[in-house]
């Protein structure tokens, strides 16, 4: 199998074509997702596309708040383990702004992000990880 994550080895269209090259040598797809319910449903999208597809890693829908940053899906936006592809226009969700604003790691909404004018970008991670709950179900990795 090979374990892509489309959010960083080329976007969509690169990853459809990794999982097109794995196929024509009968190696299965599987998915890694790390990130927001956009991601998410962009991800879901390209995955309907697969022919050797198997599962995808979803991590962050842990956070209690997290399906609640779009609008559009049924929620909870993982059922049973699945994800429904949307038949709406784009990639079926919204964002939410409101819940956006209340949920940022760091201030600002839509700020100009000119570290990534930089030719290395050193400033990358500011925000830190993605939080997680612990064991107790509280928020770790949090600013």
């Amino acid at each position: 199998m090979i374990h892509i994550d489309p959010l960083s080895s080329g976007a969509i269209r690169e990853s459809k074509r990794i999982s097109e090259f794995a196929s024509m040598y009968g190696i299965q797809t599987v998915v890694h997702f790390a990130g927001s319910p956009v991601g998410c449903m962009a991800a879901v999208h390209m995955i309907s596309t697969l022919k050797d597809f198997v599962a995808m890693e979803n991590h962050a829908v842990d956070i209690p708040w997290w399906g609640d940053l779009v609008t559009g899906p049924a929620k909870p936006i993982i059922q049973n383990g699945y994800i429904q592809v949307p038949d709406t226009p784009g990639i079926g969700v919204e964002l939410n702004e409101e819940a956006c604003r209340a949920h940022l790691r760091v201030p600002g909404y839509f700020e100009p992000t000119t570290q990534f004018d930089k030719y290395i970008l050193d400033e990358f991670r500011t925000g830190g990880p993605y939080p997680h709950l612990d064991e107790n179900g509280q928020l770790v990795n949090t600013r």
